[in-house]
């Protein structure tokens, strides 16, 4: 259904299979049946897309309108013709310039990700939408990261609909989303592909998202010579909170070959100091770690004695932030690069932090990496050089 309110643009955001096609296909129509809209602009990322999938597909116009009120599509000319008079023209994103001239009450573009210049598309497509009392457009495609897209998200005046394609299962092939769920599991792809979610890379943050999944992908460490429990305790608790950045790694090897593997993020939110030291406490435990190292910059000796309550008899080190939060980061970035570290399975939510940390407008407390820091550090950068032996 279409959004409530005032908009110019309805962006429809999902994964294959969600339908988006087809909710764009149904507004069209009824704006064309009721006479809202008499002139139609149709824009795909080629012209064959246009016929294939917006007009003769399974979800296009032609396959849902009623038999009284179906189209007539004048190849030749390459337009739809509706009963009560009112058209459609077929245009290619591949051609921006043939938008020139036309004007419009309405628009359809589909699969506008994938369009190879969507900027000039728009640059041309927005004056000619000069039709009518509310002239408005929809855009049904499967996000990518790309500028355009990010515009539409900033404007006021665009509406959003989003569509994972779990909420169409029904409809689709058996065992289709399970087994597209299943070869992407964890991956970037299948948050884009499957969930519709816009999945970016900002400028000035410290990882990409290629550096996640090739930690995702590395060697893990086999027999690790040391474990640890990081952690970053909120300020206070309740809903409103920060969360408490939990995470557990290991590491082995000397000098420029010790590798690291991220074996857990037990982060939570919104829970009283007892609690959250029972949580650290707990995974000190089940991962038979060394040692608890916790920033101490929230509460001091109160982190330590609330830990040591939790885990009377865990080894407790608390570290003191001197410098800022991105020069901390920094150096643990530069392992990553490095393809010192890897995860053990797919952390979404601590990768999702790393993955924005450092770039202009991060907002809130970066909880899980500064746990994911310390731990490192701890691992890592903080082993200094080891008594050895050599023959003279």
């Amino acid at each position: 259904m279409p959004p409530l309110g005032r908009w110019r643009s309805w962006l429809v955001l999902g994964g294959r299979g969600s339908g988006k096609t087809r909710t764009a296909a149904e507004w069209v129509r009824e704006q064309m049946e009721s006479a809202a809209c008499s002139r139609m602009a149709l824009i795909g990322p080629t012209f064959a897309d246009v016929r294939d999938v917006m007009v003769e597909g399974q979800s296009g116009l032609l396959a849902i309108a009623r038999p009284e009120e179906r189209p007539s599509f004048e190849v030749s000319r390459r337009r739809l013709v509706w009963p009560g008079g009112g058209t459609a023209l077929l245009f290619s994103a591949e051609d921006p310039d043939s938008l020139r001239g036309p004007q419009f009450d309405g628009a359809w573009g589909d699969e506008m990700a994938a369009w190879a210049r969507p900027e000039a598309v728009f640059a041309t497509l927005r004056p000619a939408l000069r039709l009518g009392r509310d002239p408005r457009m929809v855009l049904s495609t499967t996000p990518r990261p790309i500028a355009a897209l990010k515009q539409l998200l900033a404007d006021p005046t665009c509406a959003v609909t989003r569509a994972p394609t779990q909420t169409n299962r029904h409809f689709l092939a058996d065992g289709f989303v399970e087994d597209l769920a299943h070869r992407w599991a964890g991956s970037v792809w299948a948050r884009q592909e499957l969930d519709g979610e816009l999945v970016d890379d900002p400028e000035g943050a410290l990882w990409t998202r290629d550096q996640v999944a090739s930690a995702r992908n590395a060697p893990h460490v086999v027999a690790a010579d040391r474990v640890v429990v990081a952690v970053d305790p909120p300020a206070s608790m309740g809903a409103g909170a920060d969360t408490c950045g939990i995470i557990v790694a290991c590491a082995s090897g000397h000098g420029h070959q010790r590798r690291a593997t991220v074996l857990a993020d037990l982060s939570c939110q919104g829970l009283a100091p007892a609690d959250w030291a029972a949580c650290v406490a707990k995974a000190y435990q089940h991962f038979a770690a060394n040692l608890i190292v916790a920033e101490a910059n929230q509460g001091g000796e109160m982190v330590r004695a609330v830990l040591r309550l939790a885990a009377p008899a865990a080894p407790i080190r608390l570290v003191h932030a001197s410098r800022g939060k991105r020069t901390r980061a920094e150096p643990v970035a530069l392992l990553y690069s490095q393809g010192r570290v890897s995860h053990q399975s797919c952390f979404r939510d601590l990768e999702d932090q790393m993955c924005r940390f450092g770039a202009a407008g991060f907002q809130g407390s970066p909880d899980r990496v500064d746990a994911l820091v310390w731990a490192l550090s701890d691992l890592i950068l903080d082993q200094g050089p080891r008594p050895s032996a050599r023959s003279l």
